[in-house]
């Protein structure tokens, strides 16, 4: 990426709106999941199917999305993609209710997500904690529920030049259905059923109690019902509506506290209660959650070459997932309340919400679209069951904490025509555009009881921490209400110089009210050296714009340091303490994008195999905590007083991804033995940092404190799968139909404080089976179970599981809440 012109972004603009705007949405005319199957991703010709293409596309079909245990959408993307990786961290705050996923390897923000060809607004919630995406604020696939989707396409190339800021890993692409009749009801159930094993940790001197080598749980029950339908509107229209409930109970994972719970007797014996309280203490797992969504996708011919679209959406989800348990004996508690301790509660409600509607005309040769898009995230949190501990006795129980919204309304208006041109073996593909973007950023208040210091002491004397505890609520002066705009233009050009030489060539400028200019562009190709091969690659640049998320976020909670009360916080980057110890207003990420590879066709088999390079230079990351004696110092000595350090986002973290995605696709008819479709897929992934940043300022004190430690790069390094290996199979015969799916997940990495307390996770094979019988032919039943062998990752050592909460890892890329078995109903009306 380079810095560019306003002028230059002007003029890109007033050409973009006077030929017009993008293209119209394109039909199938092939089945879905093969590779005849026509896509608008990646490029802006039409009829182009996904082998035909210079870039990587992969198709993922509404039945893929359907025949799986599980309904998030995230969970059904990653076991269909081999690059793409969904963690499932715990005890991350409201990162467990909005889970982000990951594109060959990169950070969650760093892939653009669209619904029929249009930005998808990001959530609101900026991962704040030790998982896989710290420090990113991504879109939250999970609330657009799988039964509106007609199929996804996921483009595995850098396309900043052609959508603008998010598409440095690659795009995903959501398309939605357009039937005007039929509909299809769906009610799936199921559990987990599972047994881990957990870590022999030792009793303390003295005591009695002992845990179990091995737990067996029953639970995690999950019920969704789905619905869609599909509705004429006039003689050409349609609207399809789709709705989702999902109940889903809590899955707890703890291992056996082993920690001494209450104070000793006078004598120094162990209290008795010992021996009987619940150890099993932690809800570690996946949260409970209620969640309901609508969503509506129409469209009709008003004549003269006018059609209007539109969709809408709306969910509210309701999650409460746990801290960490608090002992009877701990500091934070207040025994009065809790004889027992306490497991605070965290509650986030989600409300998420869009509005997109447009036009697609003729223009002479252009055909046009233009369109207007609005979406809001909302996250507001209630803590339960904790306390004040500065409040004493006094101190209520359930608390709200406040919260943050993000919103974004975007103007899309882009025109394609194709050209005749003289020494081409096809007519040129024209395509401009422009889009004005408008981000907002919330930040709003809890009750004064969550964040106020209430003034009582512990017995020792000293002052307790302030706020409810696990998640002190944010403060006044937190709040914020702020926006940005975003306008950029592009020009985007496809044609075969050959009858075997396909090249492309894109350019976007963007100009950031908060940030300045950006130029990206992108030069693609492809040349078919018969029919059943091809190479293709690309060179390109491309950027991702700061979020609001990352700009905005401020947090501030109290603690004290010899009885002394210090402000931790996390600073926006403008604020006058984090500029003081060297931040700097937040800019673009830059990235340069390598890929080449091949395409085989052997009569009805398909083999893609694409390598990849992405560079990217100064990545936004979140600081580690700044809370040692010399920083607190300097700040005072700025003449900053009661701030005891904190921590804040900034630029200055390299990195060199390198990796190769290989796809292969069977479509098998085998006779009286039925119909099978096959397809095996690998990514190799490996990601290296190159460089990490510093300030002068902090450079100065000794010793320097460091901005970006040994835990967070190994984080990005070995954080996510070296590889993932994996095998889908689907078989119809008659009445009869089977999936069965293995996956194998490569070593990764959960790092230690020290070299020496890195704990590898070793490579796992989960495997998924599902049948189904057609009953009738609109009742469709299956029975299945995902992680069929019940594999979980390697059990953490005490040393990384100091109090016996927390046995697993959350950077196991497939979580660890084990077999899930399942049955589903299925009517088609």
């Amino acid at each position: 990426m380079q810095r560019t012109t306003k002028k230059t972004v002007l003029a890109l603009s007033i050409a973009a709106m006077f030929a017009g705007t993008a293209q119209a949405q394109t039909q199938d005319t092939a089945t879905e999941g093969t590779a005849a199957t026509v896509v608008v991703t990646g490029t802006r010709v039409a009829n182009r199917s996904a082998l035909d293409t210079a870039a990587a596309v992969d198709i993922i079909s509404a039945d893929t999305l359907k025949n799986t245990g599980t309904t998030e959408m995230n969970q059904a993307l990653s076991v269909a993609l081999p690059s793409l990786n969904f963690p499932r961290p715990s005890l991350t705050d409201g990162t467990d209710t909005i889970r982000p996923a990951t594109l060959r390897g990169m950070a969650p923000d760093q892939t653009l997500v669209l619904v029929n060809s249009k930005r998808r607004h990001a959530s609101s919630l900026v991962n704040l904690n030790g998982s896989v995406g710290r420090g990113s604020a991504a879109v939250d696939m999970n609330t657009i529920p799988t039964a509106i989707v007609k199929n996804i396409e996921v483009l595995r190339d850098g396309a900043a030049a052609q959508y603008g800021s998010d598409a440095i890993s690659g795009v995903i692409n959501l398309r939605l259905r357009t039937d005007r009749d039929g509909g299809e009801a769906s009610v799936t159930y199921g559990a987990r059923f599972t047994e881990y094993d957990l870590f022999n940790e030792t009793v303390p001197a003295g005591g009695t109690w002992s845990g179990p080598a091995s737990r067996e749980r029953a639970d995690g029950q999950s019920a969704t019902l789905s619905v869609w339908k599909g509705l004429p509107l006039g003689e050409t229209g349609h609207l399809t509506i789709a709705a989702e409930y999902k109940d889903q109970s809590r899955t707890e994972r703890a291992g056996y506290d082993m920690r001494s719970q209450y104070p000793r007797l006078t004598n120094g014996a162990f209290d008795p209660r010992e021996n009987t309280i619940n150890r099993f203490n932690a809800w570690y797992g996946d949260p409970e959650m209620q969640q309901t969504t609508v969503f509506a996708n129409a469209g009709n011919d008003l004549g003269n070459g006018i059609k209007v679209y539109g969709w809408a959406s709306v969910q509210e989800r309701d999650a409460r997932s746990g801290g960490y348990f608090r002992t009877p004996q701990d500091a934070r508690n207040v025994p009065a309340i809790y004889p027992d301790g306490f497991l605070p509660l965290i509650s986030p409600k989600v409300q998420d919400l869009s509005l997109t509607g447009g036009l697609t005309w003729t223009l002479g040769d252009w055909d046009l679209d233009g369109s207007l898009g609005y979406g809001r995230n909302k996250m507001q949190f209630q803590i339960e069951n904790t306390l004040n501990r500065s409040l004493g006795a006094a101190s209520k129980t359930d608390f709200d904490a406040g919260g943050f919204a993000y919103d974004q309304l975007v103007l899309n208006l882009t025109g394609v025509r194709k050209v005749d041109m003289a020494g081409l073996s096809s007519p040129l593909n024209i395509a401009v555009g422009t889009e004005v973007r408008r981000e907002g950023y919330e930040l709003f208040a809890g009750e004064p009881d969550s964040y106020r210091y209430g003034g009582v002491t512990l017995p020792n004397g000293l002052p307790s921490a302030a706020g409810s505890q696990v998640f002190p609520g944010f403060r006044p002066a937190n709040e914020i209400d702020t926006h940005r705009t975003a306008a950029g233009a592009f020009v985007d050009v496809e044609a075969n110089i050959t009858p075997q030489l396909l090249a492309s060539v894109a350019v976007r400028a963007e100009h950031y009210s908060d940030y300045g200019n950006s130029l990206a562009g992108k030069l693609a190709g492809r040349y078919d050296f018969t029919k059943s091969f091809a190479l293709r690659g690309s060179v390109q640049n491309g950027f991702r714009a700061p979020s609001p998320q990352q700009q905005y976020f401020t947090s501030t909670s109290t603690n004290f340091v010899d009885g002394i009360p210090y402000e931790i916080t996390t600073f926006r980057p403008t604020d006058p303490v984090a500029v003081a110890l060297g931040a700097q207003p937040l800019d673009a990420e830059k990235s340069v994008n390598l890929s080449l590879g091949a395409v085989l066709r052997f009569d009805r088999v398909s083999l893609t195999v694409d390598a990849y390079r992405i560079k990217i230079r100064d990545r936004i990351i979140l600081s580690e905590n700044l809370l040692q004696t010399n920083v607190r110092d300097y700040i005072v000595a700025q003449g900053f007083t009661g701030v005891g350090g904190g921590r804040f986002f900034i630029n200055g973290v390299d990195t060199t991804t390198d990796g190769v995605d290989i796809v292969m696709n069977w479509p098998l008819n085998a006779g009286a033995a039925g119909r099978f479709d096959a397809t095996l897929a690998a990514n190799f992934n490996s990601t290296e940092v190159t460089r990490t940043p510093a300030t002068a300022q902090l450079a100065a004190l000794f010793p320097a404190p460091v901005l970006f430690d040994r835990v967070n790069i190994i984080a990005i390094e070995e954080g996510q799968p070296k590889n993932k290996f994996s095998a889908n199979l689907n078989w119809k015969l008659g009445q009869w139909g089977a999936t069965a799916r293995a996956t194998r997940y490569g070593k990764t990495m959960t790092p230690g404080t020290s070299a020496a307390l890195d704990f590898p996770l070793g490579a796992k094979t989960v495997v998924d089976l599902e049948a189904r019988y057609a009953l009738t032919p609109k009742m469709t039943l299956a029975l299945g179970a995902d992680n069929v062998f019940d594999q979980y990752p390697e059990t953490l050592p005490p040393a990384l599981n100091t109090t016996g909460n927390t046995p697993f890892s959350n950077y196991s890329p497939f979580g660890r809440s084990g077999r899930f078995v399942y049955a589903r109903a299925n009517y088609a009306f």
